[in-house]
């Protein structure tokens, strides 16, 4: 089939729109596609497994420099190392970065802060092209709360901070457009692996289907051990009338309303009752005691294919082939192979890590005092090791 035939059928994986009223660009066509994203992959235990093992690997053992790790970069007392970590989370999960810096009444930046990446949108740009602001919010879904009241997602509550530009005379020239060093709000760093002003799809997106399925299966499993009938049969046996009379000498039938049948349906749902026998009492007196036998269905069987081409399809997504492989089986488990995974895993995320390296390197040679006198941003990646003489398993 054609290419042209086929994009009818294909669309891209989430729009942007203008919002005229809060002067930015969507995340999505509701605005909260890495708020949506993140909840997905949260429900999926095989993809949050995959996701953080790749946050930690773009971690590594922090930065090489010691010193420079153990460095207090604002006034929360949060080191380089502290905002190192939650960048890598940001970056495993939506592939994009944003920090915020402040600056001194010199031009020099002073502080350095995270702003988790899913509350940060663009401006329109202008006429150039240009994005001069981001904007942030708390949380653009306007359920978060301060002092019991919810943060609505309005303009008032928002903060459009100008993007980040370390020229002295630029940033110079904003604090004196924002009345002074006391009103002026920093800059934002935002970077993206989709390009620059490209809002980016999280490292996962392309099997969001298979991560929702995974939730799925998860569900089924559950009700089925959960909720399923489990009784070994099930014994009809006779009930009595309940005759009562009138004034005038006449027969009447009490009316039954008795849930004690429902009751006992509830007594047989779930694996604590497994095996348990349900009564039932007919009306009619000549019908005799019988036994009829339960075979419930199990539906972990219906979905086993399913759920192993789901769970592989999670694992390639993420670059993770050669730890699928070991719990499947394929490979047996030793130290050699661990190795080995390792070392092939610190290449894929080798490209997240320099990212990361050149942020903060373009941040820190603005920096107020020589914060890291060796210029390296370098990070320790992860290695397996072997305690000579015992099998061990550390990182």
């Amino acid at each position: 089939m054609r290419v042209h035939d086929l994009k009818k059928k294909s669309g891209t994986r989430f729009k942007t729109n203008y919002q005229q009223a809060l002067g930015i660009q969507t995340y999505g066509e509701d605005n909260l596609y890495p708020q949506t994203f993140r909840n997905i992959v949260a429900a999926s235990s095989t993809a949050s497994e995959c996701a953080d093992r790749f946050a930690d690997f773009i971690e590594g053992n922090g930065f090489r420099e010691i010193t420079f790790s153990e460095y207090t970069v604002n006034r929360k007392g949060e080191t380089a190392d502290d905002i190192h970590s939650l960048v890598c989370r940001d970056m495993a999960d939506f592939n994009g970065v944003a920090l915020h810096v402040n600056y001194n009444i010199y031009g020099e930046i002073v502080e350095l802060h995270h702003i988790p990446f899913e509350n940060c949108r663009m401006v329109e740009p202008d006429d150039n092209g240009y994005v001069s602001k981001i904007a942030v919010h708390p949380d653009w879904t306007g359920q978060k709360t301060r002092k019991g009241r919810a943060i609505q997602v309005k303009k008032e509550n928002i903060d459009y901070i100008d993007v980040f530009n370390p020229l002295k005379s630029v940033v110079l020239s904003q604090i004196e457009a924002a009345g002074g060093i006391e009103y002026y709000k920093g800059q934002v760093l935002w970077v993206s692996m989709a390009g620059k002003d490209t809002y980016p799809t999280g490292k996962g997106d392309r099997v969001v289907t298979e991560m929702s399925t995974d939730e799925g299966l998860a569900n089924v499993k559950y009700r089925n051990v959960r909720n399923n009938f489990f009784p070994g049969s099930i014994i009809f046996t006779k009930r009595g009338s309940n005759i009562t009379y009138d004034n005038e000498g006449n027969e009447v039938k009490v009316q039954d309303d008795d849930d004690s049948f429902t009751d006992t349906l509830l007594q047989l749902q779930g694996d604590t009752n497994c095996g348990k026998i349900m009564e039932v009492t007919l009306e009619n007196e000549e019908e005799k005691p019988e036994v009829v036998p339960l075979n419930s269905q199990n539906y972990d069987k219906e979905f086993t294919v399913t759920d192993s081409s789901v769970v592989e399809r999670i694992y390639s997504a993420y670059g993770q082939e050669p730890w699928y492989c070991i719990r499947v089986g394929k490979v047996g488990f030793s130290g050699d192979i661990l190795e080995d995974a390792f070392e092939y895993y610190n290449s894929i995320v080798s490209k997240q890590q320099r990212l990361i390296e050149r942020i903060f390197d373009r941040i820190f040679r603005y920096w107020y005092e020589v914060a890291n006198p060796t210029n390296d941003f370098s990070v320790q990646p992860l290695k397996y090791v072997r305690n000579a003489g015992v099998s061990n398993n550390n990182i």
